[in-house]
């Protein structure tokens, strides 16, 4: 074994997440510019992601990315001056903003979702379908427990288990 496999070998899972989600990021970001759609914030794609599968809050969307209302909300008015998203009144109830994907979010959406999936199966042919259901399994605990150390407002897992479920499809 090389030295740079046994230092991945050992690298804390902290280390570990931050070099596997390049692998998303490279196999989402290239369907994306072959399709045109290169304008795509830092973040959007998962925000694009979430809106597309849930209804999502601008604040649920905050939380789930780590970032402050600032920043979610100036990552929205950007997906919807470049079209990706549409914010309307929430008939239900006037003090909410409803957030929906334009035909234009929805094809990205569809490409990010389709990018996911190749990676996920190929994963899955690597190491088999119980590890990366056990990595899932793992992640969880791990956002779990940011929920509970870090976030005095979050209900945990409970309040995000409609995204994360839709999240899987």
């Amino acid at each position: 074994m090389d030295q740079p496999e046994e230092a991945l070998r050992t690298s804390s899972l902290a280390a570990l997440m931050r070099a596997a989600r390049s692998t998303y990021a490279e196999a989402v970001r290239g369907p994306l510019a072959e399709s045109g759609f290169e304008d795509i914030p830092r973040d959007g794609v998962f925000a694009l992601s979430a809106i597309g599968l849930t209804e999502v809050s601008g604040g649920q969307l905050g939380r789930w990315l780590g970032v402050s209302k600032q920043a979610v909300s100036q990552l929205l008015d950007t997906l919807v001056l470049r079209g990706y998203v549409e914010r309307s009144i929430d008939p239900a109830d006037r003090r909410r903003m409803r957030l929906t994907l334009t035909d234009r979010g929805t094809q990205v959406a569809a490409l990010c979702r389709k990018a996911v999936e190749r990676v996920e199966h190929r994963v899955a042919e690597i190491v088999g379908a119980a590890y990366v259901e056990h990595t899932r399994a793992t992640l969880l605990a791990l956002i779990e427990l940011r929920a509970q150390l870090f976030d005095p407002t979050s209900k945990g897992l409970q309040s995000d288990v409609q995204f994360r479920s839709a999240h899987r499809r």
